[in-house]
């Protein structure tokens, strides 16, 4: 993968939400660690997460008849969001872009000395400590038939 371009509510660069499991691996291979973090009785939902450190990327797959990509959390520094490098920017250019293109739902919460700076109109988060920009996280809402909802 070459291209690490953020796209809320569409995907990572050449991985789309809804790109089954199979399909992911194929194009990236086996990850470096894979967790089944499902617990059927409180989500009635199964999430796998696999971890790609040369990406600096994990992905979160969604869905109990057919697992599909749903988020991904990535600190890759390479990464871009609307043409800028995203661990370049500061919690007000990150807001000031997310603003820029439409997304208005605003939240941010400081938990352990970590800010959080949340858009849920576009279903991503911003994570910054005092040296910058640490990670991004984004996805999507997926049924448990790995439906895009």
């Amino acid at each position: 993968m070459e291209n690490f371009t953020i796209e809320p509510l569409k995907g990572y660069g050449e991985i789309p939400f809804g790109m089954t499991l199979d399909e992911a691996v194929k194009m990236l291979g086996m990850p470096n660690f894979y967790e089944e973090l499902n617990d059927m009785e409180e989500t009635e939902n199964r999430s796998i997460y696999y971890e790609y450190d040369d990406l600096k990327t994990n992905i979160y797959f969604e869905g109990i008849t057919k697992s599909v990509v749903a988020c991904f959390e990535t600190e890759n520094e390479n990464a871009t969001l609307y043409g800028k490098k995203v661990f370049d920017l500061d919690q007000n250019a990150v807001i000031e872009l997310m603003k820029a293109q439409g997304y208005v739902e605003l939240e941010q919460e400081t938990e352990d000395g970590e800010l959080r700076v949340s858009f849920e109109d576009a279903l991503i988060d911003f994570f910054f400590d005092e040296e910058g920009m640490t990670a991004v996280s984004w996805g999507v809402l997926v049924d448990d038939q790995g439906n895009i909802i």
